[in-house]
């Protein structure tokens, strides 16, 4: 496995690496490699000195690992203890406000806010995907580390030339409708921004958006759904693709950099293993890659959730704070957490 835990150059030494193992040359084509990209890689992107806030969990930065379907993962018991959190309620709604003051200036149009959720851990990490199953969890796990995503939202695809990206954005409890010009406003947005970024590498006139604000019922929760597609060319490997789509827009807002780097003055901790990427890399250059929103990690003898949702100028902080649980609910509650002990 590949660990990297400075953001210089990762992109491309993570394409090096798999080349150096037989990606994307004649005869790899039945290679598979697990790839985790962590948020924090978006970091050289800003451009203000304010510091990145400390992250709450040792994680790398990145990691790629040629997978072996030979092993089997450890499956154990998991033991969860009480929940606490970085933000309260009120310091989420006041970070809600801020980013309203910010749209008023015009320094952004939409920030995507986070908050964090930690408890002690003992047993089997690998214990946590059991429970998640019928949210369909990815699991990697590196040395004193496991990231565990129930991650509902396609950040890429790609299947041969053809390059597919499917922005979350709209939430509900499950089996209530989206709807409202604030959640359409905030969708298409993100839309604009996921066209934007797949024109930088794909042909020119070739960006579509077949779907439009479908709804959808995912990871225990109603979403809006819209699918971004294009033809990439030829000469794109996977270094400058990543470097021109990370990260998702619909985990940082827009514009990206000048939510990028409002997310770093606001929030109060890192995002560690969430808000970044997940999947697989195969052989040919297929692969597929989902954001890890809906994300727990383990390290250090505790376990992280993050949730949290895009912020626009008619957002109300009361509703916000209550989407953020919206979604971490049908989570916690598949693990056995106290959820409303969690929530206050």
């Amino acid at each position: 496995m590949l660990e990297l835990r400075e953001p210089a150059g990762a992109f491309e030494l993570i394409e090096s690496w798999l080349r150096e193992r037989g990606f994307f040359a004649p005869g790899g084509e039945h290679l598979e490699a697990d790839l985790y990209l962590g948020y924090g890689l978006s970091e050289p992107l800003r451009r203000t000195p304010v510091p990145a806030p400390p992250e709450p969990c040792p994680l790398p930065l990145a990691a790629v690992a040629v997978r072996d379907v030979s092993q089997g993962q450890a499956l154990g018991q998991a033991q969860i203890g009480q929940w606490g959190r970085s933000w309260t309620d009120a310091e989420y709604a006041d970070a809600v406000e801020a980013v309203r003051a910010a749209i008023g200036r015009g320094d952004v149009y939409q920030v995507n806010l986070v908050q964090h959720l930690s408890a002690p851990f003992a047993g089997e990490p690998g214990g946590l995907a059991p429970p998640l199953s019928e949210f369909a969890p990815r699991t990697l796990a590196g040395e004193g580390w496991t990231i565990v995503s129930a991650s509902p939202e396609l950040f890429l695809s790609r299947r041969g030339r053809r390059l597919r990206t499917c922005p979350i954005k709209g939430t509900r409890p499950l089996g209530e409708h989206v709807e409202g010009e604030k959640d359409a406003a905030e969708h298409v947005m993100i839309v604009d921004l996921e066209r934007n970024d797949l024109s930088r590498v794909c042909e020119p006139g070739s960006v579509r958006w077949p779907e439009l604000m479908a709804e959808r019922e995912l990871a225990g929760v109603t979403h809006l759904v819209s699918t971004v597609e294009g033809t990439l060319r030829e000469e794109v490997g996977l270094a400058e693709l990543l470097a021109a789509t990370f990260p998702g827009g619909s985990v940082t807002g827009a514009p990206k950099i000048a939510a990028l780097d409002l997310i770093a003055a606001l929030e109060p901790v890192g995002r560690g293993a969430s808000m970044g990427a997940l999947g697989t890399v195969r052989g040919n250059g297929d692969l597929d890659l989902a954001l890890t929103i809906r994300t727990f990690a383990v390290a250090g003898g505790r376990v992280h959730l993050w949730v949290g949702g895009g912020i626009v100028w008619d957002s109300d902080p009361e509703d916000e704070v209550e989407e953020s649980w919206t979604k971490a609910r049908p989570l916690l509650a598949a693990i056995g957490a106290p959820v409303e002990t969690a929530a206050r």
